[in-house]
């Protein structure tokens, strides 16, 4: 069986059915199965994969290893009624897989002309990324996930399926939103959101178990979280005392952080019952 660096190293394969522009740069190894259209304007690195039936429009650019699945579409004019065609861009990072009937709309002239998605992501079936949206590294869309024009999202963020996210909303990294969640505003580093409209229902305790941190870090940050959440005071009061509390942990810093950054949507309220679930539970 040949290697993964042979299989990139081997001219590019594209079906007889396959419509592929003139001006179109195709790497070596890439694939691009049957009744596939790739514009002219479209950037193939090695190893792209393209199933089938998947449309490639505009200034698109695609890293190394990234795998899009039937009647996905990458590139097409936003839903912008401000654009007139303009060169506007979408860049796909390396092995992102992009599953069936995804949608990812090139940027726009109202945000940054680019729509991003980092690498080694996943957009399950029907996702659909607006323009001028940022996704981080490894950010995970469970199916039928909508988000509007301009949406932020961190690295390592999970969005439960059907999920919807409105315009200009900064999610931080390592977050959670539950399936079927209306986000109309920002969602800390490290939170956990859900509901219609979603609220803070408290950390994501099993992602962080995941990548790493510590019970002692957990518990720290629980206690940040409480303090700068669910304290006496008033909001300034209770994040410096945060912040005064843990002056040397870097995930409070980043929450904080996050908070006093420039914010279009605000951040999303604290619900009623706040969960904590495995966070007193000693690392195995």
């Amino acid at each position: 069986m040949p290697s993964v660096a042979a299989a990139t190293a081997s001219p590019p394969v594209i079906h007889p059915t396959a419509m592929v522009a003139a001006g179109a740069r195709i790497a070596d190894g890439c694939h691009i199965g049957p009744f596939c259209m790739v514009g002219p304007d479209a950037v193939l690195e090695a190893g792209v994969d393209l199933v089938s039936h998947v449309i490639i429009e505009g200034h698109s650019h695609l890293a190394a290893g990234v795998k899009v699945m039937p009647f996905a579409t990458i590139g097409l004019v936003p839903q912008d009624l401000k654009y007139k065609g303009e060169p506007t861009r979408v860049t796909i990072g390396a092995r992102t897989v992009i599953r069936e009937h995804a949608t990812v709309h090139r940027g726009s002239v109202s945000g940054a002309g680019v729509t991003v998605v980092g690498a080694d992501c996943m957009l399950m079936v029907g996702a659909h990324i607006a323009h001028d949206c940022v996704l981080g590294d490894r950010v995970l869309l469970a199916n039928n996930v909508l988000l509007a024009g301009h949406v932020e999202i961190g690295d390592m963020v999970f969005v439960g399926g059907g999920a919807a996210v409105h315009q200009f909303v900064r999610i931080g990294q390592q977050s959670v939103i539950g399936g079927l969640s209306g986000v109309e505003a920002d969602v800390i580093p490290y939170g956990a959101v859900m509901g219609n409209r979603a609220r803070m229902i408290g950390l994501n305790q099993i992602g962080l178990k995941r990548r790493g941190m510590t019970h002692a870090q957990r518990h720290a940050l629980r206690s940040a979280f409480r303090m700068m959440f669910l304290g006496n005071g008033s909001v300034e009061e209770r994040r410096a005392a945060a912040e005064a509390q843990y002056p040397d942990n870097p995930a409070v810093a980043e929450i904080l952080a996050f908070i006093r950054a420039p914010s279009k949507r605000g951040i999303v309220k604290v619900g009623r019952q706040v969960s904590f679930e495995d966070d007193d539970a000693p690392d195995a």
